[in-house]
């Protein structure tokens, strides 16, 4: 399993990380038997499992259920977790229990959504046991004051705030770094200008590393296609073929046969 000091391993030694966002524990138990580096625990599971329109309604509670289900079908997966809506906005007291919440559901790091007044909490948190991966460019749980999903950086002022951000959270202890939604070259220059490693979603080529949903890489998130996502398999037609492969054997009677039944022949034989 990875640790925190494989990330700065993998980026010095110029090797690529991935990352696969999942919520539960059967995914967790095929992610753990592929060779994917880590895995994410995202606040995005309000969206994928629990069908809200945006990250904002994830709950401390929510993420520690889904966060214990997944460490208990990826035992050799370094796993983070997201910190949800302004559960580390508030006052220390709050802001710990919420980071004890995951970490004791199952998390080896917990990842929060910006810099701007969170660097304390990082280092505090650093100083405390507790790793932690920033996240910057677009910040789901910010969706509203951002105006939407949109890419972030475009312009020279906010491309200057990101690169900003990216080395006050590395100052801050941050063992490693999302980038979301940001111009390929943006992303390609704070990649070069931290120590820490990148992961990279909707950030281009360049970055250290790769994170993408379950759901979105397997293709079963028919409704979502931003550009960034790639379906490897065609996971809806899939499961759809199976579901109606199922529906048809069970009305012709094809299904269960022999082969899927106790003792079959002990059935009453008709006179």
């Amino acid at each position: 399993m990875m640790n925190i000091f494989d990330f700065t391993k993998k980026k010095q030694a110029g090797e690529k990380i991935t990352m696969v966002t999942c919520y539960d524990y059967t995914s967790a138990v095929l992610v753990d038997r592929s060779d994917v580096d880590c895995i994410l625990v995202g606040d995005s599971l309000a969206m994928t499992m629990h069908g809200f329109n945006s990250t904002v309604p994830a709950t401390v509670e929510m993420m520690a259920m889904h966060t214990a289900a997944v460490a208990r079908g990826a035992k050799d997966k370094f796993i983070v977790a997201d910190l949800p809506f302004l559960a580390y906005r508030k006052d220390l007291g709050d802001n710990i229990a919420a980071v004890q919440a995951v970490m004791q559901a199952g998390a080896h790091a917990v990842k929060i959504e910006g810099a701007a007044g969170n660097t304390d909490l990082v280092r505090h948190l650093t100083e405390s046991g507790v790793p932690v991966m920033g996240h910057i460019g677009l910040t789901p749980q910010f969706v509203h004051l951002l105006g939407g999903y949109r890419v972030q950086g475009k312009t020279e002022e906010s491309a200057n705030r990101l690169k900003e951000e990216a080395q006050a959270l590395e100052q801050a202890g941050a063992f490693s770094l999302v980038m979301e939604c940001v111009p390929t070259l943006l992303a390609a220059e704070i990649t070069q200008s931290l120590r820490i490693a990148t992961i990279g979603i909707g950030a281009g080529a360049e970055t250290d590393g790769q994170v993408l949903v379950f759901q979105d890489l397997l293709g079963l998130n028919t409704d979502f296609r931003p550009k960034f996502v790639k379906n490897f398999l065609d996971g809806a037609g899939l499961v759809t073929g199976a579901l109606n492969e199922y529906n048809q054997a069970v009305k012709t009677g094809a299904f269960p046969d022999a082969n899927h039944s106790f003792n079959p022949e002990r059935l009453a034989k008709p006179a």
